[in-house]
């Protein structure tokens, strides 16, 4: 497990009160785990093209879920009582970065997911910070999301499914366990018609950087997920 060294960076990120009207903050630096810790910690995220310089956000407004406003459609009731999926977290992190770089999306040429983001993603969950969960349909991988977790917050990264189904029931479990632990926001980032279905609100970049600073203060769950029991 990573040490507390991991957690000190030397790149010092502009207050993201200065990112222009799309929310764009910064441009270049690296993707070290030290460096992902901070950003996060101060609401900004990496998201560039392959090709570019690592361009860094802070958007505004926000897009949260409150684990405790997750709606459940009735549908989705239906594939949870199904028991259609086997549910795991923190089994094939790996699997899932890379299916959610490659799977096609409606409107969306190329990825934002780069080799670089991958191979940094997958630091970060060694390092314990970041996190998957996994649906499996008749023992193979159906669908699933990653992020990353610090304090209290979990910032939601992707997710993608082959089966319908697979990647809503992967969240509707994430916020099962999140709610056991007292999270007290998923950042979904950017807002989406899905999501808000799905409960998700938009609020100021300034309320988002308040709450979390309170997230902050308590303590990261780290480590294997399907393992940990808190």
């Amino acid at each position: 497990m990573a040490g507390q060294e991991q957690t000190e960076s030397g790149i010092i990120f502009p207050n993201p009160d200065t990112a222009d009207t799309d929310g764009l903050l910064a441009i270049g630096g690296n993707l070290e785990v030290p460096t992902l810790i901070k950003a996060y910690s101060n609401g900004i995220f990496p998201w560039y093209a392959e090709g570019t310089p690592i361009l860094w956000w802070s958007p505004n407004p926000r897009m949260i879920l409150l684990p405790e406003k997750f709606k459940i459609s009735k549908t989705l009731q239906q594939v949870l009582h199904s028991e259609k999926f086997e549910v795991r977290f923190d089994y094939a992190f790996d699997e899932v970065i890379e299916y959610c770089a490659r799977i096609r999306r409606k409107g969306q040429h190329g990825t934002w997911i780069t080799d670089a983001m991958i191979d940094a993603y997958k630091r970060l969950h060694l390092a314990g910070y970041a996190h998957s969960v996994e649906t499996y349909c008749r023992g193979r991988l159906a669908g699933g999301l990653y992020g990353v977790s610090i304090g209290r917050t979990f910032f939601g990264e992707s997710m993608f499914h082959v089966i319908k189904d697979a990647s809503k029931v992967a969240l509707y479990y994430l916020v099962v366990k999140l709610l056991e632990w007292n999270f007290d926001l998923i950042d979904t980032q950017q807002s989406t018609k899905h999501l808000k279905s799905l409960g998700a609100e938009e609020i100021s970049r300034k309320k988002f950087l308040e709450l979390l600073k309170d997230s902050l203060k308590k303590e990261t769950i780290r480590g294997n997920w399907g393992s940990v029991g808190r």
